[in-house]
């Protein structure tokens, strides 16, 4: 059974499992307008260029559109505006020097060599360095036919600012994405805590096990948050039709770092269930009540932030959870009582997912029994 784990494990093929066919599927939906505006606005572009202009081939006006809306996807306009610099800066310098010497293979190093230098003196990044070489490169190759020189620069120029027009057209998904991928952090938090409530129950190491790899892959869901929240972010920013949608981003960038933490702490809590499965060790019912009890909460909270509201209504049942964790039972094991604590740190941070901050939640959480009210 280990050498077909291990097996598994090392084989380098992608297994189309139901949920990477779902993964790809959610990521062409959350693509798709981009897309679509590589697609039509390269028309345009083009359309520009070849009918307005009067360019009988104008490769550089779509070309341009597309690579700068295709290599800024989550950053939009600000790289756009530096991209379509370092089409035009190439295609510029290529149009000038093969206008002067010709083409070949000397030329076309210069041209390259002196584009890049030239992006990189007026402050480009690498990105921006690479695509104007690349740039100077095809025109050096592609040759020019007579009478046209310098109008692929103007069409690069043409497809820059239909790109940077695109750009600014974004739509709500960036905007709602953060809170959705917020909700579905949580949805899973829940759904491993239920399943670990569940199989220490049933003394069922399997299903821990698989809890276990579920609390450990969670991470990688955070790591899909922060992007979305970061791409949220720069749409707001840089789109004057989505400004005003900009405190709702940055709140659910508050609250990735709690977010975190509770990840944290739901991995040892289910890590150290296995072992108390393993080992026989007790944990007491009310232990496994109170899991279930804070599981459903945390549904209930995903649920809110899915909808775009705040998760505050649900601060009273995790103050409740809180007091009842400083309530429970201490005759039990260790792994009992890691459990028990990792919940009340747990707790500590989805209630700041409600808008209190550390200080605030940590004083929702009694430290013992004694400290509470009557």
């Amino acid at each position: 059974m280990l050498a077909r784990d291990w097996g598994r494990r090392l084989d380098p093929r992608p297994q189309l499992t139901r949920r990477s066919l779902r993964e790809r599927a959610d990521r062409l939906r959350n693509r798709f307008f981009l897309i679509l505006q590589c697609g039509l606005f390269g028309a345009l572009a083009w359309v520009i260029a070849h009918d307005v202009l009067d360019h009988p081939q104008p490769f550089f006006a779509p070309v341009t559109v597309l690579v700068t809306l295709g290599l800024t996807y989550g950053q939009r306009l600000r790289r756009v505006v530096e991209l379509t610099a370092g089409v035009a800066i190439g295609v510029f310098i290529g149009d000038v020097f093969v206008h002067i010497f010709g083409t070949g293979a000397w030329q076309l190093a210069v041209v390259v060599v002196c584009s890049m230098c030239l992006a990189v003196l007026l402050g480009a990044g690498g990105l921006i360095m690479i695509q104007a070489g690349v740039q100077s490169m095809i025109v050096v190759i592609l040759v020019a036919p007579p009478g046209t020189a310098f109008s692929r620069w103007l069409d690069a120029a043409v497809g820059g600012i239909v790109a940077i027009i695109a750009a600014t057209i974004t739509p709500t998904s960036p905007i709602r994405r953060p809170r959705v991928k917020a909700g579905e952090v949580l949805t899973e938090l829940s759904d491993v805590l239920a399943e670990t409530a569940t199989a220490v129950r049933r003394r069922d190491q399997d299903r821990v096990d698989t809890a276990l790899d579920r609390a450990r892959d969670s991470e990688s869901m955070l790591t899909e948050l922060r992007e979305a929240t970061a791409e949220g972010i720069a749409v707001t920013r840089q789109s004057p039709f989505r400004r005003r949608h900009g405190p709702s981003v940055v709140g659910i960038a508050d609250i990735q770092e709690p977010l975190d933490r509770a990840i944290r702490n739901l991995r040892v809590l289910v890590r150290r269930a296995s072992v108390a499965v393993w080992v026989g060790e007790l944990v007491p019912p009310s232990y496994l009540d109170i899991l279930d009890d804070l599981a459903a909460t945390m549904g209930e909270m995903a649920t809110d932030l899915t909808a775009r509201r705040d998760p505050e209504d649900s601060r009273d049942a995790l103050v409740r959870i809180a007091r009842r964790c400083s309530l429970a039972s201490r005759r039990t094991s260790l792994s009992g009582e890691v459990i028990r604590a990792q919940m009340r740190s747990t707790v500590v941070d989805l209630l700041m997912l409600t808008g209190l901050t550390y200080a605030e939640a940590r004083g929702q959480v009694p430290a013992r029994a004694e400290d509470l009210d009557d």
